[in-house]
């Protein structure tokens, strides 16, 4: 179905493929796997031909229809459910000319076709589709424009599995998906009547949706059948292997090479040490599979443990809007030593509830106790989105240690696998990973008390999983993780709470039952997935009401962005006054001036990108709550 011969390829100079090989045959399922860095992504955009390689082929079979899902993700005003149907052109094609064919013959071979394609079940399809994803029936009536950047991902995932393309790339597919979202997604994938193609970092998904593992090494592409637990069982013997080949050719070359020092200059023995002079010429070395050291992910836990509780919650009600609670009922406790998972549906309230903790957010009514000198890090998408683009790791390391000298901040650094090659590249231009890397760097700096985690692992490889698995297992203070990843679930917590129905309440069993529990909802809500269209009707005029009730946290927003406008073009009339070839010898009162305003523009900027991100999470919070 997919084959990749010989393939070579440069990116600024530096080899990323090395003429690699691999053939994927139909119907496999087949996650890739290797390092950051190592090339995956650019492998994908070489397979759908938006890069050319330098030398070597990749040959899709003929005919085969390869489908991706696009960075590019849905935003107009078609709802959820008409954007997935679109993504089968064929359909939308033959049903628009269904409407104006004239010809007996041609109007029968329309219909036949649509039959074979299932055209007149593609809406349940549809509807099956996002309802995995997390959409309901009222989401899906809705316009893609209602959604944020993470749910139109979803949107457009579930485009491309509604499409069926014959071969299916997927570039890291849970990274936007919650647990429920992620053991649904690797049912229909392990049920895919094509082939799939697949970059992924999360064990229990590759252990679960695919047949063979391909890993992507030293410029190489290595087949492995299996999930990825079995991948690393064959990738292991066969380093214990080669290392025992290794040593035994080692041992056999020391002793030809001896013979030969001894005997070479001897005439009697001449024939035979040419013999294996010979013989170490030809002698291939065992190749050993470089394992790279991987850098380590150093937490520090506090110096010393507060007295429990350090965060109580008090039947606390949390939301945006008064009166329109996201959650409700909270009766809970943090003590020092907890390991917390937080599961749940994405948009239920599990980030509210962090915000609630981090009190970002006050309780509407209850009471919210936080140890005094209780010291939180915090891990979050957004985290990662505020650092300042144009400052390196270093500079941002440097705010944090103000006295230190330049030595202790680069092993600071170096402590969290930022080094030379990057402590000194702009944040903006640094890999997911190393992005993640320099925040667990900032939010361990005052060695918290308490470590908040939400989707921590979604951009660190899976050795980079597994150096954070240790670094928190090793870490003293309490955790409360909010991750689809449930092999770092289960390699760190040992409590889990559940956010449903409006409320948090602790969990009694385990992953492996949360995961039951999901299949069987789905296979429920599959049964019962779509509300008559009389019911939608009346849905969308209780949505046009709850809008009304949201729309002081949307003017909100829109007061907020309005004033970021203003200052950055400001900031950007300061840049041109500021480039004015020699001002500061012209006019050195001015360029101060001018200096000085820029910074308070970029101070101001800072602070209500802030309130913008809190308010943009209540504003979709309460929509959320309100059905919108």
């Amino acid at each position: 179905m997919l084959h990749i011969n010989d393939l070579t390829y440069r990116i600024e100079g530096r080899l990323l493929f090395d003429q690699a090989t691999l053939a994927i045959s139909e119907g496999q399922k087949v996650g890739l796997v290797g390092r950051n860095g190592t090339g995956k992504s650019t492998l994908f955009e070489l397979i759908k031909g938006n890069l050319s390689p330098e030398d070597g082929s990749i040959n899709i079979r003929k005919g085969a229809k390869l489908g991706a899902v696009d960075q590019e993700v849905p935003s107009g005003p078609e709802s959820l459910i008409a954007t997935v149907l679109a993504a089968d052109t064929e359909r939308s094609t033959l049903l628009a000319e269904s409407e104006t064919a004239s010809n007996p013959m041609r109007i029968a071979a329309i219909h036949t076709r649509l039959a074979d394609i299932e055209a007149y079940s593609a809406e349940a399809r549809a509807a099956i589709i996002l309802s995995g994803l997390g959409f309901d029936a009222e989401d899906q009536l809705k316009p893609c424009s209602d959604f944020s950047g993470g749910w139109r991902m979803r949107v457009a995932l579930a485009a491309m599995l509604f499409a069926q393309p014959d071969i299916l790339l997927l570039d890291e597919p849970t990274n936007y998906l919650d647990v429920e979202g992620a053991v649904w997604l690797e049912q229909h994938i392990r049920n895919y009547s094509g082939t799939c193609f697949i970059i992924s970092h999360d064990r229990d998904f590759l252990n679960s949706a695919v047949t063979h593992i391909a890993h992507l090494r030293e410029g190489k592409l290595f087949s492995y059948s299996g999930g990825y637990d079995n991948f690393e069982r064959q990738l292991a013997e066969q380093i214990r292997l080669n290392m025992a080949l290794r040593a035994k050719q080692d041992d056999e070359r020391r002793h030809l090479e001896s013979f030969v020092t001894r005997f070479r200059a001897k005439a009697n023995k001449a024939k035979q040490a040419q013999s294996r002079i010979k013989r170490l010429e030809k002698m291939v070395p065992v190749s050993t599979i470089v394992s790279d050291p991987i850098a380590p992910i150093k937490l520090e836990g506090p110096e010393r443990h507060l007295s429990p509780p350090m965060v109580r919650f008090d039947n606390v009600q949390l939301g945006y809007i008064e009166d329109i609670p996201v959650l409700k009922r909270l009766n809970l406790r943090i003590d020092p030593d907890d390991r917390i998972g937080l599961l749940g549906k994405n948009g239920e309230g599990k980030s509210t509830f962090a915000k609630g903790i981090l009190g970002h957010l006050e309780a509407q009514d209850g009471f919210i106790k936080r140890h005094k000198r209780l010291e939180i890090g915090y891990f979050a998408q957004h985290q990662i989105d505020a650092l300042n683009p144009l400052e390196s790791a270093y500079d941002h390391i440097r705010e944090l240690m103000p006295e230190a000298t330049e030595a202790q901040r680069r092993a600071r650094l170096a402590s969290f696998g930022l080094g030379e090659k990057n402590s000194e590249t702009p944040a903006g231009d640094l890999s997911g990973g190393e992005k993640a890397r320099l925040l667990f760097s900032l939010i361990g700096f005052n060695a918290p008390h308490l470590l908040v985690l939400d989707e921590p692992a979604n951009h660190l490889d899976m050795d980079s999983r597994a150096e954070l698995i240790k670094s928190l297992n090793a870490y003293s203070g309490a955790v409360l993780i909010i991750s689809h990843d449930r092999n770092l679930l289960e390699s760190v917590v040992d409590r889990l709470w559940v956010v449903r129905n409006g409320t948090i309440d602790t969990y009694d069993g385990s992953l492996e039952d949360y995961r039951r529990e999901q299949l069987e909802t789905d296979r429920s809500t599959n049964r019962d997935k779509n509300k008559p269209v009389s019911e939608a009707k009346q849905s969308r005029k209780n949505a046009a009401d709850a809008r009304k009730r949201v729309a002081p946290l949307k003017r909100k927003v829109e007061t907020i962005e309005a004033k970021l406008a203003k200052l950055k073009t400001e900031m950007a009339r300061i840049d041109r006054e500021l480039s004015v070839t020699d001002l500061f010898t012209i006019n050195p009162e001015k360029a101060v001036a001018l200096g000085k305003s820029r910074v308070s523009c970029e101070k101001l900027v800072e602070a209500l990108e802030d309130d913008w991100l809190i308010a943009l999470e209540g504003y979709e919070q309460a929509k959320k709550s309100e059905g919108l």
